[in-house]
């Protein structure tokens, strides 16, 4: 870029880059590498540079059996054959028998045990591949209670956060005699690198049980939960949605329609279509499922868009048009069952083949967006207790 360009305009210009080209631009002149790698920046281009929504794509290859990660343009002119192949960064490799746990403004979080056993989270930026682990508090002891690990970014301060919820785990228990839960919430903040207490006093109830699975909306974690009601023929269970406000650390509840609330709570799951809670159901037998969508017009009511009914069947995300992301298990007599995923529109009744071939129920899709987060951090950190800690002589390829 000319010198002759005054430098506020030239920095205006480069906010409207792709991420990409930014980190090719670091390595033109000092004054863009420190505007790019400026926390200002990076947070400004987060909140208002708005990335064209791509589709992560995890499967297992039949043929190595290795987990692969696919990033896919969700445009309606060139999908799904605008691909790329990501690896995670170094510092995933800490993680042991990981699984992801959320996406959010293009960040991708991890979680598992790092090598001496204790609970980890890696938030990971696959496009610029930069991470940073997190270390997370551990049980109170004995075997009464369990954890589940939600993540994401606050809107308003693009700071990323994990929030970590002690439940009882055992759903038979009176929970009248469990006084309190130690620790029962806490949030870890990025900016802070440290665990605390949340904003807010509103805690959720001490009977709820809660699913790994989980959705960050507009700045709103959203799991589902099992809870129990006494009656005169014991204790019924009744499933509900639990939420969590990432600016204000306040907890919601979201009431189910009795298809839902009185459904198996394992043969339900939570997804998004635009920026809509979804809820899917699938029936017993292996018989298809249904989609339900929360109205935006009227909030906590949900209305059924669709049913599908056939065999072998599994809902894995939506596209940014609507389309359902399905994968259909084929059955290989004598070996070993493979999967095909496709976006199936129900309106016109379209199909559009993904081309990838998985090996049966190993597909996972979660909306994606590049993004700069994490690019003030340093490499190969991992914060415990309020500690970080640099970890580079220690990781392998």
């Amino acid at each position: 870029m000319s010198d002759n360009i005054p430098f506020e305009i030239q920095s205006e210009i480069i906010k409207r880059l792709p991420v990409i080209s930014l980190i090719q631009f670091r390595t033109v002149s000092k004054p863009w590498k420190s505007l790019i790698d400026s926390s200002p920046f990076i947070n400004h281009y987060s909140t208002q540079n708005k990335q064209k929504q791509r589709l992560l794509v995890t499967y297992d290859d039949p043929l190595d059996s290795e987990t692969k990660y696919v990033s896919i343009a969700d445009e309606d002119d060139t999908f799904p054959h605008q691909k790329l192949s990501y690896s995670f960064p170094l510092l995933a490799n800490v993680l042991q028998h990981s699984s992801i746990i959320g996406t959010s403004h293009g960040l991708v979080c991890l979680y598992g045990s790092d090598d001496s056993g204790k609970d980890m989270a890696v938030v990971c930026n696959l496009s610029i591949r930069k991470a940073v682990g997190v270390i997370v508090p551990n049980l109170p002891s004995g075997t009464t209670y369990g954890i589940v690990v939600g993540f994401g970014v606050c809107g308003e301060t693009t700071d990323p956060k994990i929030v970590k919820i002690t439940y009882v785990i055992d759903r038979w228990i009176d929970i009248e005699s469990v006084s309190s839960i130690p620790w029962q919430v806490e949030v870890f903040t990025l900016s802070t690198g440290a665990w605390r207490a949340p904003y807010s006093n509103s805690l959720p109830s001490r009977s709820f049980h809660f699913n790994m699975d989980s959705v960050v909306i507009d700045g709103v974690l959203y799991w589902l939960a099992l809870d129990g009601i006494n009656t005169g023929r014991g204790r019924i269970y009744y499933n509900l949605i639990v939420t969590f406000d990432l600016t204000s650390e306040e907890f919601g509840e979201i009431h189910l329609p009795d298809s839902l609330a009185n459904a198996d709570d394992y043969n339900l799951s939570i997804s998004k279509v635009r920026k809509s809670l979804v809820v899917i159901k699938t029936f017993m037998n292996d018989e298809g499922f249904g989609v339900w969508v929360m109205l935006d017009s009227v909030p906590k009511s949900f209305v059924r868009i669709f049913t599908i009914k056939s065999p072998d069947l599994s809902v894995k995300g939506f596209r940014k048009n609507g389309e359902l992301i399905i994968e259909s298990v084929e059955r290989h007599p004598g070996q070993r069952d493979s999967s095909v995923l496709v976006a199936f529109d129900p309106d016109s009744k379209d199909i559009n083949d993904f081309e990838i071939n998985a090996s049966a129920y190993s597909s996972c899709v979660y909306p994606h967006i590049e993004t700069l987060l994490l690019l003030d951090q340093p490499d190969f950190v991992i914060y415990d207790q309020g500690k970080a800690t640099l970890q580079s002589g220690e990781l392998q390829a």
